[in-house]
């Protein structure tokens, strides 16, 4: 069984523990359509601060489709986020974009926030070229091929019992 540490303030510790190592450079892509639902209620600026106790967010994109209302693209850059507008299917792009970000020099990690199988490929080709993978996924439907492809797996969950926002994080040993 994985270990399992539970709640935000775990993970921020957990996470600053890796800074001995060195600060990483992290490239994070959110997929849209996928998770930015009322529904999940993810929280980019939360996502952030996770990661920034590990590393730096050198780039930091969010791939929307065309039909995306104009206070959301707002609250993206507000969060300092590039949102990337797609006319045609936005995994194709953001796989594209994870792609070279996989054979960026000045990029050590890279972090995907989605639910979708599509993109285990582009995790197992970080991980064959040395980038370390993060994934954050949302329940219901994160995939369990996206789980077992990442070094590192951050569920964004719903505590039903305090209605509060939960962050879970599997550390996965290679």
């Amino acid at each position: 069984m994985k270990p399992v540490k539970t709640g935000f303030s775990s993970i921020v510790k957990y996470l600053s523990t890796k800074k001995e190592h060195g600060r990483r450079s992290i490239g994070l892509l959110v997929d849209g359509p996928n998770v930015l639902r009322k529904e999940f209620d993810v929280n980019l600026e939360e996502i952030r601060t996770v990661l920034t106790e590990y590393g730096n967010v050198k780039i930091g994109r969010v791939f929307l489709n065309q039909y995306a209302s104009n206070k959301l693209v707002e609250a993206i850059e507000n969060n300092g986020f590039e949102p990337i507008i797609c006319s045609s299917d936005v995994d194709v792009r953001l796989a594209v974009e994870g792609m070279e970000l996989v054979f960026n020099p000045n990029i050590d990690t890279l972090a995907l926030v989605t639910r979708d199988a599509d993109f285990k490929p582009l995790l197992n080709k970080a991980n064959e070229n040395g980038k370390e993978t993060i994934i954050f996924g949302v329940e219901p439907g994160f995939s369990s091929a996206l789980r077992n492809s990442a070094d590192y797996v951050i569920i964004i969950g719903q505590d039903h019992s305090a209605q509060n926002n939960e962050i879970e994080v599997e550390v996965e040993q290679q």
